[in-house]
């Protein structure tokens, strides 16, 4: 999947739920945002494994729901 694609999933899905999503800080190889409180690490690579992706979006179940990225 790509990074791109990935974060405009969760903005979108962060916004319909009216949760606050946005960078906290860039590291070297991630980018931390945070999603209502909890940090949510991704990588900076254009391509992201599917199961990093998949990881990423289950880790943000409690903040937008379960299953919001299906």
């Amino acid at each position: 999947m790509k990074r791109v694609d990935l974060l405009k999933k969760i903005r979108t899905a962060a916004a319909g739920k009216g949760v606050d999503f946005g960078l906290h800080r860039e590291g070297t190889s991630h980018s931390i945002y945070r999603c209502d409180g909890q940090n949510v690490v991704v990588p900076r690579h254009t391509e992201i494994n599917e199961i990093t992706a998949r990881a990423i979006m289950r880790d943000l179940e409690d903040q937008l729901g379960k299953g919001w990225w299906r």
